[in-house]
């Protein structure tokens, strides 16, 4: 332990929503499983599309969330129960190209990764995937900054992650020998997403707008002593909202530290580990080995009811209750000027997860206008997270 003593993704900039957009926008309807799937998308064959990424079972709320986000882009989502993936089409094949800009990924809750293609792609020969492959690049960009091949994060779909494995070296050998592939240029990163063995959508991202990581799942080691696996969500929460350099100067020994429902002290190591000087706040019992770094003070008490003496630089917080009374909580602390910034979980109902991230967004947007402060939420699902969400609400950054 040490001793206690990016450009930052575009966000709302404390704009919330309007209920009156979301009335405004197409009204989603229920996404049904995919029956006629095969013969659905041979006939949408080279129709311009987005595709994202999302968690398995998570796919209705990414499409809900794609309908709100993309109006008044009207067009139809594919969103199969457990697929791990989502396609809107436009209605206006036009329309298409122009979300790949106008959709801010860092607005998108449910969304892992987001992608522009060129429509899907069928009958893949067998004997010479790549060949096909790079034909079709040619006609989607002139050249590329990178290349992914990548599959779904789901258990169906882990069996193709050999084949995205065996096709990538070729691929990237073949796009270089024609100039296509130009690593390190600024331009567009190169996506093949495997449906099957012989099915992909191809297409576009840009670095600025989208999650730079292979199949949008960060790839982080276990922090060892950790007392629990939660430290993995602060650790993916601090590398998805901060960038390296902010990391090293607000993640600071000598910074300071709430950890509110804190046991067994994940969140509280992590913080430790980082040499920050944390009141680690819960009634129930810590690890040994949280208290023993010497930068933790535990606090038995209501994590609800708990105020620090003097504001701190962090409040976060992962407690299980309502989201909605955890959200009015986070406002509270920012509103009264108790932390400068914030890191929580949000745990969701089973059925209507976008809407209730919503409602919290909104809570939290109307707690901070009454008091006149100025902020910035950005609000993820992350890959280490469940059933919640993850926030990082901090005040509005002068430019």
């Amino acid at each position: 332990m040490r001793e206690c003593q990016r450009d930052p993704p575009a966000t709302g900039r404390g704009v919330s929503p309007a209920q009156a957009d979301r009335r405004a926008a197409a009204k989603p309807g229920p996404v049904a499983a995919d029956a006629l799937g095969v013969e659905r998308r041979a006939n949408a064959a080279y129709a311009p599309c987005m595709v994202f990424y999302t968690r398995a079972g998570f796919e209705r709320a990414c499409a809900e969330e794609v309908r709100v986000r993309a109006h008044p882009v009207s067009g139809e989502i594919q969103a199969d129960p457990v697929s791990g993936f989502v396609v809107f089409s436009p209605h206006r094949a036009e329309a298409a190209k122009g979300l790949a800009s106008s959709l801010q990924f860092s607005d998108l809750v449910f969304a892992r990764q987001m992608f522009f293609s060129s429509g899907w792609m069928g009958n893949l020969p067998p004997t010479d995937r790549v060949a096909r492959l790079v034909d079709e690049a040619a006609m989607l960009h002139e050249a590329f900054s990178d290349v992914f091949v990548e599959t779904a994060d789901t258990n169906e779909a882990r069996a193709r992650l050999g084949l995205c494995r065996r096709l990538e070296v070729p691929l990237r050998d073949r796009l270089k020998d024609s100039g296509r592939l130009r690593e390190g240029m600024r331009g567009p990163r190169l996506h093949v997403f495997f449906v099957s063995q012989d099915a992909a959508y191809m297409g576009l991202s840009w670095p600025s707008n989208a999650s730079p990581w292979f199949m949008g799942i960060p790839r982080l080691r276990f922090p060892k002593g950790a007392p629990s696996r939660s430290s993995l969500k602060l650790v993916e929460a601090f590398a998805a909202f901060l960038s390296p350099d902010e990391q090293a100067r607000r993640l600071r020994p000598g910074a300071t530290a709430v950890d509110l429902g804190a046991a067994p002290g994940g969140w509280s190591f992590e913080l430790a580990r980082r040499g920050l000087a944390v009141i680690a706040v819960d009634n129930g019992r810590l690890d040994p080995k949280v208290l023993a770094s010497g930068c933790v003070t535990h606090m038995r008490a209501d994590g609800f009811r708990f105020r620090p003496r003097k504001p701190v630089d962090w409040m976060v917080c992962d407690m299980v209750d309502k989201p909605s009374r955890v959200a009015l909580l986070v406002a509270e602390w920012m509103a009264s000027g108790m932390c400068r910034a914030c890191i929580f979980n949000l745990k969701l109902p089973m059925k209507k997860r976008f809407e209730a991230v919503d409602l919290c967004r909104e809570l939290i947007a109307e707690r901070l206008a009454l008091a006149g402060t100025a902020f910035e939420l950005t609000l993820k699902h992350l890959y280490h997270d469940r059933e919640e969400v993850t926030g990082y609400l901090r005040p509005r950054s002068r430019r």
